[in-house]
């Protein structure tokens, strides 16, 4: 299973299983889970911690270092999907609708290679 061939559905399925089977669900809450999405993402972040913009690139091709991020990325995810299920959001609808809340409030023609 990879990007191109997992659906969102397939990954939702595979961590509300992995929950089942543990009987997390008391645990798996809005506020439970919202604050564990805050923490994995504050654990990715210190990967990056005090490095300059010119160390990045070195980051992919330090093994080790993206075998720890991939691990983050993956635990910011499935809480991520944990927390749609919970609260019955389907996480392609609200990805699309967002993008073109985005594509308004940021134009083309004015946001072209800027961010402010």
């Amino acid at each position: 299973m990879n990007d191109s061939t997992a659906t969102v559905a397939d990954l939702k399925r595979i961590v509300q299983e992995f929950v089942s089977e543990r009987k997390w669900e008391p645990f798996h809450d809005a506020k439970n889970l919202s604050t564990a999405i805050a923490i994995e993402a504050a654990e990715l972040m210190e990967h990056f911690q005090w490095l300059r913009s010119e160390e990045l690139p070195a980051v992919r091709d330090d093994k080790e270092a993206m075998k720890e991020i991939r691990a983050e990325l993956a635990d910011i995810t499935a809480f991520v999907l944990s927390f749609a299920e919970t609260m019955g959001i389907d996480l392609s609808s609200s990805l699309v609708e967002k993008m073109k809340r985005n594509a308004i409030k940021y134009p083309v023609d004015r946001f072209l290679g800027r961010f402010r």
